[in-house]
């Protein structure tokens, strides 16, 4: 656990402190930790065809991060769907390579598919930082940063899920308006939105890590605290859209 939440906090911070750079920085940051959450991705599912897989997620989302960064506005994130299909496509010749009879087909395709997504959802940091509310000074970037180290810090505590889970939901959305106010010039309703989604998807991670019956290894636990940050991206992208669009 304090490997993944070591993971999480430290792809976060990067990803907030490249946007204060320049886009090129994000979509850097952003790729490297797409192909380090790809490389443990298979290693959390203890699944075979590793590589293979690694490289299907990897790929699928390095290219979604660079029509991110590069396909005109307004709708930055237009490429997502047929990236994630790519992703999706490729898993399933994989499966189909290795030919019938073969052990954990169905695990691997579902898992490596799940994978494909949650990877590829880390391009909408890139998209994001193309918005009008972050081109000036990353504000809305810092606020999701915020409200995501405030919750992976509430699910450090070690209490039970149905006491942790609520409160990392509840400060990340107090710890958004707040980081606002404090720093930036984004509106409340929007930093609120933001912590509150930030929250829900850093405590879910935690339900499914605490639950896991086998330990993770190192890989599969850079994974799986890269993972979930990088999913975040697609929903802030999505909520900015929305509320400050």
């Amino acid at each position: 656990m304090a490997a993944a939440a070591g993971a999480a906090a430290l792809a976060a911070g990067a990803i907030v402190a490249s946007s204060y750079i320049s886009l090129l920085a994000v979509a850097v940051v952003t790729g490297v930790a797409c192909v380090l959450a790809a490389i443990g991705w298979p290693y959390i599912l203890r699944v075979p065809a590793r590589k293979s897989q690694s490289a299907a997620i990897g790929l699928s989302a390095l290219l979604a991060v660079v029509l991110s960064a590069v396909t005109p506005g307004p709708s930055f994130f237009a490429w997502f769907p047929a990236c994630v299909a790519l992703g999706v496509g490729a898993v399933f010749m994989i499966q189909l390579v290795r030919g019938t009879g073969q052990s954990l087909r169905l695990e691997s395709t579902l898992g490596a598919s799940s994978g494909v997504v949650a990877v590829c959802m880390g391009a909408g940091w890139v998209a994001a930082d193309r918005l009008a509310v972050n081109a000036a000074d990353s504000g809305m970037t810092l606020v999701t940063g915020i409200s995501v180290l405030i919750s992976i810090a509430v699910c450090l505590l070690p209490f039970p899920d149905r006491l942790v889970a609520p409160a990392a939901v509840v400060l990340a959305a107090l710890a958004g308006p707040l980081g606002a106010l404090l720093f930036t010039g984004v509106p409340a309703l929007a930093a609120a939105a933001v912590g509150l989604a930030c929250g829900a998807v850093i405590a879910g991670t935690r339900r499914l890590l605490v639950a896991r019956e086998a330990p993770l290894d190192s890989i599969a636990a850079v994974a799986a605290g890269i993972s979930p940050v990088l999913a975040i991206g697609a929903v802030v992208y999505l909520l900015d859209t929305l509320f400050l669009a």
